[in-house]
């Protein structure tokens, strides 16, 4: 059967796309959770136009991301934390830490957009890259101070 995906769907295709699918496949899971629709000529070309708009958004949103990163693109920052016996963090350095310090500089980053390769736990200076859109990671410098008393 022949279906037009509505969303994304993990290891068939992407939104807008054209696939051919067991029936089964397509009458038990893509049409009950909205993911598909059965393609006829309608369909079809309502859907290919959807696609055509779906890039030229995305195009328009990789330009502006591209302006932000240049922004952010080799920055430092620098947190202060508590820290125990050796220099050891109680607790560790979050996303949503990391967010914060971005958001006290006038840049509006979701926590989920930054990436800590490994769990922050102790002072230093760290590389944390910055998923703003696709092939677009800018990477800040985060310095982890120890908190004066």
């Amino acid at each position: 059967m022949r279906v037009i995906l509505q969303k994304d769907v993990i290891n068939l295709g992407d939104a807008g796309d054209l696939k051919e699918v067991a029936d089964g496949y397509a009458r038990n899971f893509l049409f009950p959770k909205k993911l598909a629709v059965r393609a006829n000529e309608g369909n079809t070309k309502a859907a290919l136009h959807q696609k055509k708009l779906g890039e030229l958004k995305r195009e328009k949103r990789k330009k502006a991301m591209e302006g932000f990163s240049s922004n952010l693109v080799g920055k430092e920052y620098e947190i202060l934390v508590k820290t125990g016996g050796g220099d050891k963090l109680f607790g560790a350095v979050t996303p949503m830490d990391v967010a914060s310090i971005l958001k006290k500089d006038g840049i509006e980053l979701d926590k989920r957009k930054i990436e800590i390769a490994e769990p922050i736990r102790s002072l230093g200076s760290y590389k944390i890259k910055i998923r703003l859109a696709e092939g677009i990671q800018p990477v800040i410098t985060l310095h982890v101070k120890k908190e004066e008393e």
